[in-house]
């Protein structure tokens, strides 16, 4: 099964604006449903801390605790189609920085449920 993780906007979250957190992003995932092709397995679940600095040494933290390496790395739908979007940076450039960092595919957007 493949292993994902999944970073989600942490002040979106917190904020209330339309996410609750995690479990809109569990569930396609546990169903394959949205820009989850099939079933996987979170493995990892963390939140990007405005302005974002610590997004790379936050996952790279938790594939180091858990002990397992993702397959996939998504971004949740959150933080790719937040209105207002992240002042600090976008979510391609979110995407290049994880990518370049870890050697791990980003995928961006976790569901399409509203």
């Amino acid at each position: 099964m493949e292993k994902v993780a999944v970073i989600g906007c942490g002040a979106y979250m917190d904020s209330g604006y339309g996410c609750p957190g995690e479990w809109r992003c569990l569930k396609a995932a546990n169903l394959g449903e949205g820009n989850f092709k099939k079933p996987v397995q979170v493995v990892a679940f963390v939140k990007c801390e405005c302005p974002g600095r610590a997004l790379v040494p936050t996952i790279g933290m938790a594939m180091k605790l858990s002990e397992v390496k993702p397959d996939k790395i998504h971004l949740s739908s959150c933080l790719v189609n937040a209105k207002p979007g992240c002042p600090y940076s976008s979510p391609e450039e979110f995407a290049t920085i994880l990518k370049g960092n870890t050697g791990i595919e980003v995928v961006q957007g976790t569901h399409d449920y509203h």
